[in-house]
């Protein structure tokens, strides 16, 4: 890391023509920090762009926030809960009710990002809101996007360089994309209905490869460039030195569009634990051993790819099987 960040937002860029609010959050998890460092790299480049080139026009306006600051500063995936796991009316209602003082970890952070994030889509008049959220993992070879759904969701994101998985986002529950794309952070009683945002906003995921390897810093700073250029924020031909100067690690040659097929959600007391070896797409057997837990090894029940198997001590999910 460049920097050590004790502020949520990394920074803003805005242009003076009108255009979309692009909400780009990192550390979302806090072992994860590859997101950040992205994000500072970018607006460094921003920066260095409207400096030295004079033609230079930027539409709309780019957020970087950390997403869960507490576990961010502390290198953890989350202190309590997994704050990639909470987002439901409930959840962030009970936060709202509570006092500032009674609020803990992970409800702390929640309530911080809703406000803020609220905040940014309501300022202004943005054409369209996109939210870009960016991950690792902790096993080899996971690079892809996670649309929310099949149309305008999934063609932004198969600019992003990697693979687009479709229909994972709907089977994990209380995602803060989940939360987003039902329009909880941009729709607003107290406007005017001339004023209310009122639109649903584009949400992506991306992961960009494992925890702790420079290539993810790489391969995230390229998806919010290209995120950047799909949406028109900036035209094709800026940030040409920057990108020019980062080399994309050669992905393997897959599908462009796969397909989700089987989530195993775990609990602590499952005692999972994923058998060595296996890396991001990875061809897998139905009846394959796969992992072992409380109850006796885990078989694949399906032939497919495996996606995000766990190889950290925190998760709710052991893994993934798309095709």
């Amino acid at each position: 890391m460049s920097q050590t960040h004790s502020e949520r937002i990394i920074n803003t860029f805005e242009g003076t023509l009108p255009g979309p609010l692009l909400i780009v959050i990192g550390a979302l998890h806090g072992n994860e920090p590859a997101g950040v460092r992205a994000l500072e790299m970018v607006f460094e480049a921003l920066e260095l762009e409207r400096r030295d080139n004079p033609d230079f026009q930027f539409r709309g306006k780019l957020v970087g926030i950390i997403g869960n600051l507490q576990a961010f500063l502390l290198h953890q995936r989350f202190l309590e809960q997994d704050l990639n796991r909470v987002w439901t009316a409930e959840f962030v209602e009970k936060a709202k009710a509570s006092k500032a003082e009674d609020l803990k970890a992970e409800s702390r952070e929640t309530l911080h990002l809703y406000e803020l994030i609220q905040a940014e889509c309501q300022a202004g008049n943005p054409e369209k809101v996109v939210f870009l959220d960016l991950h690792t993992t902790s096993a080899d070879g996971g690079v892809f996007s996670i649309p929310t759904d099949e149309d305008e969701s999934l063609q932004l994101a198969q600019h992003l360089g990697a693979p687009a998985i479709v229909g994972l986002q709907d089977s994990i529950s209380g995602t803060l994309l989940g939360f987003a794309k039902t329009g909880h952070f941009t729709e607003s009683p107290n406007l005017p209905l001339n004023k209310s945002i009122n639109l649903l906003p584009l949400c992506i995921a991306f992961e960009s490869g494992q925890h702790e390897s420079p290539h993810a810093i790489t391969r995230s700073a390229i998806a919010i460039v290209r995120c950047l250029r799909s949406l028109g924020c900036v035209n094709d031909r800026a940030l040409m030195d920057f990108t020019a100067s980062l080399v994309l690690p050669f992905l393997a040659n897959l599908p462009p569009v796969v397909r989700f097929r089987y989530a195993h959600h775990i609990e602590a007391e499952d005692c999972f634990k994923m058998r060595p070896g296996y890396v991001n797409f990875q061809p897998i057997q139905q009846g394959e051993h796969l992992a072992d837990d409380v109850h006796g090894p885990v078989l694949s029940p399906d032939n497919g790819l495996i996606l995000m198997p766990l190889y950290q001590a925190k998760g709710s999910d052991g893994f993934f099987i798309v095709q």
